[in-house]
């Protein structure tokens, strides 16, 4: 059996395809970032990069920022695992009950 739809019915489904309209066009509104935002993080995150990686940089687009901040990220976890290896090695031939052993215990607490 079909359900007969009043005028109400129509006006009230007009009424939230409009407001859902709305709240669509705000919300992509939100969501969109202006230039001067993107500048503004470009900046910021170029600032975050060390002074060689930088240099390298210059006032060039977010495209090469991008990729040196990631190239930079990478050499960071190539460092930390580094790192980590050569404590692992240090910790392998100390006395585990030395004063050395336990300010090393003591920073991975902190």
């Amino acid at each position: 059996m079909q359900s007969i739809r009043t005028d109400s019915d129509h006006q009230k489904i007009g009424t939230d395809y409009h407001n859902s309209v709305i709240q669509d066009k705000m919300s992509s509104r939100r969501g969109r970032i202006t230039d001067e935002e993107i500048n503004e993080l470009i900046s910021k995150l170029q600032s975050l990069l060390p002074e060689s990686r930088r240099r390298n940089v210059g006032r060039v687009s977010a495209t090469k920022l991008l990729k040196e901040t990631c190239s930079y990220i990478k050499s960071l976890h190539r460092e930390v695992d580094d790192l980590s290896d050569r404590l692992s090695q240090l910790m392998e031939t100390m006395d585990n009950n030395s004063p050395q052993a336990e300010i090393i215990r003591s920073l991975f607490r902190s």
